[in-house]
């Protein structure tokens, strides 16, 4: 299957395209092809539509959100996480072009990478289509966590939420210890444990320090409230 084949079982209709092609073209790739860009200028664009979009699918929800909530449930909606997230589920990672060294280390799963091609590929949308296929393109995407946000894991603060239920019944804090890194720097794995009061209540490993501590938070929060 190829990026236009799944533009069209999804209804959207795009002959072949060079741009739509290069947002999936990461810096690797054309580092080892000289004569390809890349999909960072297609990542601009796609960042400006998305801001757009997102901040009019929230304005109209019922009940209505303050601007403070709306701030947060649209930083929520696109950061780096999500978006890697709808790329996954969308399984738009399967066209990433990436250097060697890249695709070697796992390049293909990375968040950072998978965020920046949903950014460049909705630019290279907009671009060649319009606005109407931008909206169908993120409507597919994004609308279930739009409507029930609660429900959706990328949303769920387990940091936040862990510290909120040991501060129920007893004042204290939850401590975050780093207690393993390994792999190569450009791809490294860190682990993770949650600490409270002396007691390791949870473990979690990640590409970040931040995701780490998101997923021990997470795994102590599930113990303690069984």
């Amino acid at each position: 299957m190829t990026i236009f084949d799944w533009l069209l079982d999804h209804g959207i209709q795009v002959t072949h395209n060079e741009l739509i092609e290069q947002a999936f073209i990461h810096s690797s790739y054309a580092n080892e092809h000289r004569n390809r860009h890349d999909n960072e200028r297609l990542e601009f664009m796609g960042d400006a539509v998305l801001q757009l979009w997102s901040s009019t699918q929230i304005y109209p929800l019922d009940p209505p959100l303050s601007e403070g909530e709306m701030t947060r449930l649209r930083s929520s909606l696109v950061c780096e996480k999500a978006l890697a997230a709808y790329g996954r589920k969308l399984g738009l990672n399967q066209f990433l072009k990436l250097g060697t060294g890249e695709e070697k280390t796992g390049g293909r799963n990375k968040d950072a990478i998978i965020a920046d091609m949903f950014e460049a590929f909705l630019g290279a949308l907009y671009l060649v289509q319009g606005y109407d296929a931008a909206d169908r393109f993120l409507h597919i995407a994004m609308d279930d966590d739009i409507v029930h946000p609660a429900n959706s894991e990328v949303f769920k603060d387990y940091k936040t939420k862990l510290q909120e239920y040991v501060q129920t019944d007893r004042r204290t804090s939850v401590q975050y210890v780093l207690v393993n890194e390994e792999g190569p720097s450009n791809n490294p794995v860190f682990t993770m444990n949650a600490v409270v009061e002396g007691l390791v209540m949870g473990t979690g490993s990640g590409n970040s320090k931040k995701q780490a501590e998101q997923n021990a938070a997470k795994n102590a929060f599930e113990k303690m409230v069984r």
